[in-house]
This record gives C-alpha cells, structure tokens and sequence, in this order.
C-alpha cells in the first residue's frame, strides 16, 4: 500500500529550552480488521482465541498483544485487529471459517484508516495540546487504548509502551481523509520540543 505522506526526514523546527524531543512518522505497513461479537459468547471468544492465539480484551480501553498481531478495545462488542498487511488476508478468512453460525462482523479496514507514530519523552506533551484525554501514566499506562478527538479529528490512540529514558510510544489511527491534516498538526504542535518528521515507522 502507498504512503499517504511523504515527509522528509528533518526536525521540523528549534527545540525549546529543556525541550526532550519528539519523532513522527506513517506506519504505512500495518493491516487492520474491524471485527464485531458477542463477548458473553463462549463459543464467540474461543473460535477468536482459536485463530489468534491471543484473549481479545474485554475490559475497557485496553489491548492485548502478540508479536506483530495485537487487539485494540473499541467498545463493549468491537475490537481493531492490526496485523502485518500481508495477514489481513488470511486473518480474515480464518476468522470468517471459524465463526460460521456466529453472530459477528468483519471488516478489512486497511484502507480507511491511516496510523501515525507518536513517540519521545515530549509525546505526551504533544498530544495533550490537542486531546481532552487524560495521559498521565497513572491513568494511561502501556497497553490502554481509547477514542478521542486530536485537533478535532476522531482518533484512535493506542500507548504500546513506556521507556523511562525513551519516552512513550503512542499509535495513532485515524481515517484516511483526516490524515494529511493531523500529519500536519502533530507536526506543528511537536516543534517546540523538536520534532523529528521520519520517513517510516
């Protein structure tokens, strides 16, 4: 799949004072897959665990993980699957086979939504210029996951985890017709602290 954006790599502006930096960059090779059911459903869950190897979460703003497969809490019967693109495929089907008689929903959604990579120890400073969320990491540890608004835009945002030296990593997804835009925002609100713009996540 082509890139949406084509930054170059170069940090965008100076660096306040005390400034700890900041990176951005597309993850233009990541699969995602909408997938919908009932949690209650036994049957439902295990057929999943089944093809996945991993538990889908059904606490609240949160995600499990797997090598390069992780799933995302969406809402109380929704999950975002992300997957290398080249799995989306076979995920898919197997799922699909697995839950024949199932009450359930599925849907490649690769090329609706568009993630970005937000990572540094400035991170958070850049994304609570523009979300309502609280981030702290009392309250937003590794692994959590929840819808907001960025700059109005409705996002995804996914915290993968925290390094006391590197800072956190965020995942940002987002539709396809805001991605220039929110590109763009993250970019001008990550200039205070230095922003490197990297061609590839």
């Amino acid at each position: 799949m082509p890139e949406v954006l084509r930054p170059s790599p170069a940090v965008a502006g100076p660096a306040a004072a005390g400034a700890r930096g900041v990176r951005l960059a597309e993850r233009a090779e990541v699969g995602k897959i909408e997938l919908r059911g009932d949690p209650s459903s036994r049957s439902f869950m295990a057929a999943v665990g089944r093809v996945l190897d991993i538990v889908l979460p059904t606490d609240a703003c949160t995600s499990t993980a797997k090598g390069d497969l992780a799933a995302l809490w969406l809402g109380p019967d929704a999950w975002l699957l992300t997957c290398p693109p080249g799995d989306v495929a076979f995920f898919v089907n197997s799922l699909r086979e697995a839950l024949e008689g199932e009450h359930h929903a599925l849907t490649d959604v690769t090329d609706g939504r568009v993630s970005f990579r937000l990572a540094g120890p400035s991170a958070r400073d850049v994304l609570a210029k523009g979300c309502p969320l609280d981030l702290h990491p009392r309250v937003f540890g590794a692994g959590r996951c929840a819808s907001s608004r960025l700059a109005k835009a409705a996002v995804l945002i996914h915290l993968i985890d925290e390094d006391a030296a590197a800072g956190p990593r965020f995942d940002l997804y987002v539709a396809r017709s805001f991605a220039r835009y929110l590109f763009a925002w993250l970019e001008d609100a990550g200039r205070e602290y230095g922003v490197q713009v990297d061609a590839a996540a």
